[in-house]
């Protein structure tokens, strides 16, 4: 069994037991999260069930892991002959969650 979730304006395909980084959401390691932005749920027959846009009465259960701060990545600016050159660092903050339940 899967489901098509949105979260922090992406998509993610989650299946339970699933642990995934999402966009930073203000939880405590710990916490139970409800994600009722369901796109699409297959069940264990197969049945596929499509939302247009959400699916209703369909919620993804998770659990908060971790907050954290992804590898830093490097914005180097430059214009060749005209000495400009800007150099910024940066880390994105994200939340590890481990989803519980998919059900209605």
């Amino acid at each position: 069994m899967y489901a098509v979730i949105e979260t922090g304006g992406k998509q993610y395909k989650v299946y339970e037991g699933m642990i995934l980084q999402v966009e930073k959401l203000a939880l405590e390691p710990g916490d139970k999260l409800i994600l009722d932005k369901v796109l699409m749920i297959n069940d264990e027959n197969g049945g596929v069930k499509v939302g247009t846009p959400l699916l209703s009465g369909v919620q993804v259960e998770a659990e908060v892991l971790a907050q954290g701060r992804a590898k830093k990545i490097i914005v180097y600016k430059y214009k060749r002959r005209k000495n400009y050159r800007r150099k910024q660092g940066h880390r994105q903050p994200f939340t590890r969650i481990k989803i519980v339940k998919i059900g209605a």
